[in-house]
């Protein structure tokens, strides 16, 4: 199978994923640009942070017009972000090549976790909302592995959102990509060298099936339960976990 068509299908599943869950493309996109695209490690979390900002963008867009999106808090969340994501985007190219694998893996295996995990939060119209100091820490952390490792965030920010700023999931889902967007743009802002070693003739491809797959995972999650987007997707993430855990071992 050609690198092409690898970069269109790998896109494809990225932008599905944001666009029906408001994250989780980027665990996908940094495993699939190192092992099926060869792209270096580094280069590959920069590339992440490119296609995860081009398709949250667009996903954004679609959500927004159906008024998915909480906008003034979502904003605040995100700042709490921006300055982890741009700090953590700088010490990422100083870091060992096995050290950034092995961190990613574990991060895809706890967000797979979260995603099997069944849900007790529920959102409440009546409560309090906004707790500061909550949402400040969770939105410096979420900056923090946008920057790192060059994910969005989302599969942390929607339940985050959930729970900590009592949101119901589909304002979570479009607010998330607010946040995904702001952390990936700081992060970007920081990682002028990691452009090094990317091949633009595969990213332009691949970033396009994914921004056309987020307007198709929108339509997706509005027919298919998210119970089972969320058990699929997570599946799918303990094997990429894993295989990358080993790879970094070995």
């Amino acid at each position: 199978m050609s690198v092409l068509v690898l970069a269109l299908i790998a896109g494809a599943l990225v932008g599905l994923a944001l666009g029906a869950l408001g994250g989780g493309g980027s665990v996908l996109a940094v495993p699939a640009l190192i092992y099926l695209l060869g792209f270096p490690p580094a280069a590959a979390t920069t590339a992440s942070l490119i296609i995860v900002t081009a398709t949250s963008l667009t996903a954004l867009y679609a959500h927004a017009r159906t008024g998915n999106v909480r906008w003034k808090a979502g904003a605040l969340f995100a700042a709490a972000g921006l300055l982890p994501a741009a700090a953590a985007g700088a010490a990422a190219s100083r870091l060992p090549q096995p050290v950034l694998t092995a961190a990613f893996a574990a991060v895809a295996a706890l967000a797979a976790v979260t995603m099997l995990r069944p849900s007790r939060a529920t959102a409440d119209p009546a409560a309090d909302g906004a707790k500061p100091a909550k949402a400040a820490g969770t939105g410096a952390g979420l900056g923090a592995l946008t920057g790192l490792l060059g994910l969005g965030g989302g599969f942390l920010a929607v339940p985050a959102l959930v729970t900590v700023l009592a949101f119901e999931m589909q304002a979570a889902v479009g607010t998330s990509l607010l946040v995904i967007s702001a952390n990936s743009l700081a992060s970007l802002a920081t990682r002028g060298a990691g452009t090094a070693g990317i091949d633009w003739t595969v990213l332009g491809p691949f970033t396009g099936a994914a921004i056309l797959g987020a307007w198709d995972g929108k339509r997706l999650a509005a027919k298919v339960t998210g119970t089972l987007l969320q058990h699929t997707f997570a599946v799918m993430l303990l094997a990429v976990a894993a295989f990358m855990l080993i790879d970094a071992l070995t």
